[in-house]
């Protein structure tokens, strides 16, 4: 029986892997914002809004709510990763968890966008005119 892959043809651990080092390229090069408020913070301003959001699998409802709905509210595509905030946390340099980051570098994420899952689905948002 052979193994499941996925549409790019890599293997689903092997996926990971290369997400997670990718996500440790991206911080060493500058390219991402680090942790779920810095990430919620940064989507204030055009000028430092992230072009994706990386949720780790394991974060708290209430983080993951307030991703999705600031995502939602600037139009910042989401997606949820299946790491943990520890190995979230250690793939970029850390040595505590980091429920989320923001991706800042538009060639970096392309690298990263083909090991990533479909974005996660956005709430309607209505902006008041």
């Amino acid at each position: 029986m052979k193994d499941r892959q996925n549409v790019s043809g890599v293997q689903p651990a092997d996926q990971i892997n290369r997400l997670v080092s990718t996500l440790g390229l991206c911080r060493r090069a500058g390219g991402l914002i680090l942790g779920a408020p810095m990430v919620c913070e940064a989507m204030r301003d055009p000028k430092k809004a992230p072009i994706a959001v990386i949720e780790a699998c394991d974060t708290s409802d209430g983080t993951h709510d307030k991703l999705i709905s600031k995502c939602s509210y600037y139009q910042v595509p989401h997606y949820r990763i299946p790491v943990t905030t520890e190995l979230l946390g250690h793939t970029v340099g850390k040595s505590g968890a980091v429920a989320a980051v923001g991706i800042t570098h538009e060639g970096l994420f392309v690298s990263l966008k083909k090991y990533l899952p479909e974005p996660s689905p956005l709430k309607e948002v209505y902006h008041h005119s």
